[in-house]
């Protein structure tokens, strides 16, 4: 039986099977956790998990990640665990002083750990979904990433990162975003500073990981040199295909 814990909730794989009421409540107590559900599928621009609860009734929840808390409902918004090591490196990354872009904010996966665990100048947290917006602004005061730094560092901001991220100019812009990403490479690009980084992520077919990401990159950049970093892969994606992420300097 596959499944992932998020705070006291237990996740269960699409597939996984279970006998009876029992068997539940026995994973209950197996994993510490207050309820358990099974998600169905994760659809539209919003990435909106349709879950069915399994025992239990409380969907929202507090989960602890490298030392940041996340306040999420599981019903509402999704949370990869194979993308912990990548929310961590990037947090490691960052220089101190450095402005950055979240192009895809999310409930503030990548935002809240730079916060934590670098001195950034600011984070603009760019997301356009209402209900991932209102745990982003949770999780910024949970944290007391404002209150810490004595201003703003995070700005959260309610709106399509293709209208905003345009108006600023960061040091490091974060793509942290699958499927459709490629569509908002001129964005990013028009939005980097000379010598700034973008951290692209794509969902690519394994065979074509050492080109496609490459060349959307250097097709959006036009007349902008680009130099590749790194190229990580951060988990499998389905059967032959790849989810990668390629840290590009843009010159």
């Amino acid at each position: 039986m596959k499944w992932k814990k998020i705070g006291n909730i237990l996740i269960l794989d699409k597939n996984s099977k279970y006998e009876s009421e029992k068997d539940l409540k026995r994973l209950l107590d197996i994993h510490n956790v207050e309820t358990i559900v099974k998600v169905k599928n994760i659809a539209g621009q919003f990435r909106t998990p349709s879950v069915e609860i399994l025992i239990g009734n409380n969907t929202e929840t507090i989960h602890k990640e490298n030392g940041c808390l996340f306040k999420l409902d599981v019903s509402k918004v999704m949370w990869s665990k194979g993308n912990t090591n990548e929310r961590f490196r990037i947090a490691k990354l960052v220089k101190s002083g450095d402005t950055i872009v979240d192009m895809f904010a999310g409930i503030g996966y990548f935002s809240i750990p730079i916060a934590r665990h670098s001195q950034p100048k600011k984070i603009f947290s760019i997301e356009i979904n209402p209900d991932s917006y209102h745990y982003l602004k949770n999780n910024i005061d949970l944290n007391k990433i404002n209150i810490k730094a004595g201003y703003k560092r995070i700005e959260a901001i309610l709106e399509d990162c293709k209208k905003i991220a345009t108006e600023l100019s960061a040091d490091r812009v974060l793509m942290g975003y699958v499927k459709t990403t490629h569509h908002f490479l001129d964005v990013a690009i028009d939005c980097v500073n000379h010598g700034g980084i973008i951290h692209y992520h794509e969902t690519v077919p394994e065979k074509l990981m050492n080109s496609r990401p490459y060349e959307r990159i250097a097709k959006s950049a036009g007349n902008r040199e680009v130099e590749i970093l790194d190229t990580n892969i951060i988990k499998k994606y389905s059967p032959g295909v790849v989810h990668i992420v390629v840290d590009a300097r843009i010159y």
